[in-house]
């Protein structure tokens, strides 16, 4: 007998989640924001429309886990970093290179910018905070922050990027 009968419900919840999230961020990719519905999110992630209302109420619940899944993994990927470096650059090369936010700039500016904006949101201090762990620095994180969140709306090269990275972290050392 497993020592939690409930783990194999707890392991299919989560990959319910994590199907749910990864429609809901094709759709944004691909037909944007405000064309998505709650019925193209569960057919894109292939579960029955009550599955998705059991684990969201409404678009905007997606979203919300959308952005707190996006989040938690952006601090992921930076806290496998070898240095503060590699992890602003590749923050800033995952932030320029994402579908969702390319097809946003275009189909959906207004949601995009008002996101971007809403730098008191309990996530964006989560993300600021972890940042600041990383770097070392709450300045510098700080700073870092709002350089990646202007690369929501104005992306970088994976080249500018490596050279933007390396300028903040030289200037943050002085």
């Amino acid at each position: 007998m497993p020592l939690n009968k409930y783990a194999p419900q707890a392991a299919t919840h989560r990959r319910t989640q994590s199907a749910i999230l990864e429609g809901a961020k094709n759709l944004i990719a691909t037909v944007g924001l405000a064309k998505m519905s709650m019925i193209e999110i569960a057919d894109t992630s292939q579960i029955s429309r009550a599955t998705l209302y059991n684990h969201y109420r409404d678009k905007e619940s997606v979203l919300a886990a959308l952005c707190d899944s996006e989040i938690r993994r952006l601090v992921s990927i930076a806290q496998s970093a070898p240095n503060p470096t590699d992890a602003l650059e590749v923050l800033s090369i995952q932030i320029s290179s994402d579908g969702a936010l390319a097809n946003m700039r275009i189909c959906d500016p207004a949601p995009l910018t008002q996101v971007m904006a809403a730098t008191a949101h309990p996530l964006w201090l989560q993300f600021n905070d972890a940042l600041a762990m990383i770097l070392g620095s709450q300045v510098l994180a700080d700073l870092a922050t709002r350089w990646l969140i202007g690369q929501a709306i104005q992306p970088l090269t994976p080249e500018d990027s490596r050279l933007q990275a390396e300028f903040l972290i030289a200037r943050a050392n002085l």
